[in-house]
């Protein structure tokens, strides 16, 4: 990467989300590493992970996913939760870590649904409808062979799902601390799974149209909020590819984009955060607009995190032009845990090596010598 224009790049200006100020718009996407204890809890090895983006100059980190209840949320072996206060206290260690290094950290929370593979507390899996999900587990989390085919969710699971939610933000907010709270509606988990077509063939208010398939995540977002009240960002995270289907397209195109920023836009969210594949590229036609430039569209008033191959600075000021507050980076992060570091004194970045990555996408030792 070239970062000799780096010297006025808006990437490297201030901002601001609610009450909290952040020096850059830089931020670390939320990546998937299975290296809690089998009950969940946070390792020392993982508050060193988050700490080095702190250390090495992001405002902003968002976590892994992190399961919300002892019952079908957990995803992966491995996986974190924030479901009673052991797990809450080990969160509160890694949130101190990164506060000392002058950074500010929100909670993913995540609940898998049908795309479960890990989970310690449930040997079946449930989702919107009674539909074997595409592709196969990720072997990479410790999964093999095909996704098993979801038990159909009834009024009494998806209130104890959306419960779950709220419990894990109080937890996280008053407990450990954190900064802010993201909800996974993305990538193919169980909130994707109501608001995608071609998985919720459900005929009740959990489905239907676009506007009525995105009503699961608008009820979450309203229960976290009511939990932790208005002094914290609360945001969602949208994706249209999923990690069992990657070229996936919202069929709905524009207009549907359309429908899902403006309800995001007058629910309680404080921000979206939209992860592609390319975030600069088109989102439907090949003339039309970004997924970014339509968020900012349709919900002007709305903080935009972006994230989609930015760790090149022209890339992540492309996207801000476009209508992004913040760039979240996550494969740039990994190789480059110092990236805002970088790019402001003007040196090159190093090449990206995802090794970490495999066989098992735990946190290996070599990383965390960066």
């Amino acid at each position: 990467m070239n970062v000799h224009s780096a010297v006025d790049s808006p990437v490297l200006t201030g901002t601001t989300l609610r009450r909290l100020a952040f020096a850059n718009r830089f931020s670390v996407a939320p990546m998937t590493r299975i290296s809690a204890t089998a009950e969940g809890v946070p390792t020392e090895r993982m508050v060193r992970y988050y700490e080095r983006f702190a250390k090495g100059g992001f405002s902003l980190l968002t976590t892994e996913g992190i399961y919300t209840d002892k019952a079908y949320a957990q995803t992966y072996r491995g996986q974190p939760g924030l479901t009673d206060p052991e797990q809450a206290e080990g969160w509160k260690t890694a949130v101190g870590a990164v506060h000392a290094a002058g950074g500010r950290i929100f909670a993913q929370l995540m609940h898998g649904g049908a795309l479960a593979q890990g989970n310690r507390f449930r040997s079946d899996t449930v989702g919107p409808s009674s539909l074997q999900p595409r592709g196969q587990q990720m072997v990479s989390y410790h999964g093999e062979g095909l996704y098993a085919v979801p038990r159909e969710m009834d009024e009494v699971d998806i209130a104890e799902a959306i419960s779950g939610f709220a419990q894990a933000a109080r937890l996280a907010i008053d407990v450990a601390g954190f900064d802010g709270i993201e909800i996974h509606g993305a990538n193919g988990y169980l909130l994707d799974q109501f608001f995608t077509d071609y998985t919720n063939r459900r005929q009740d208010r959990w489905g239907g149209d676009i506007g009525k398939r995105l009503n699961l995540s608008l009820a979450v977002l309203e229960a976290v909020r009511g939990a932790v009240g208005n002094a914290v960002p609360v945001g969602i995270r949208l994706s249209q590819g999923k990690v069992n289907d990657l070229k996936h397209k919202w069929t709905e195109g524009e207009e549907g984009a359309a429908v899902v920023f403006k309800a995001v836009a007058e629910s309680s969210a404080d921000f979206v955060h939209l992860t592609e594949f390319e975030a600069w590229q088109p989102a439907f036609s090949d003339d039309g607009k970004s997924l970014v430039a339509l968020a900012r569209q349709h919900a002007p008033d709305l903080f935009v995190i972006a994230n989609g191959g930015l760790h090149e600075l022209t890339r992540a000021e492309q996207v801000l032009e476009a209508g992004a507050d913040m760039i979240a980076l996550g494969r740039g992060a990994l190789t480059n845990p110092d990236w805002p570091r970088i790019a402001a004194e003007k040196r090159e970045a190093r090449p990206l090596q995802l090794e970490m990555l495999a066989p098992i996408s735990d946190i290996k030792d070599t990383e965390l010598r960066y």
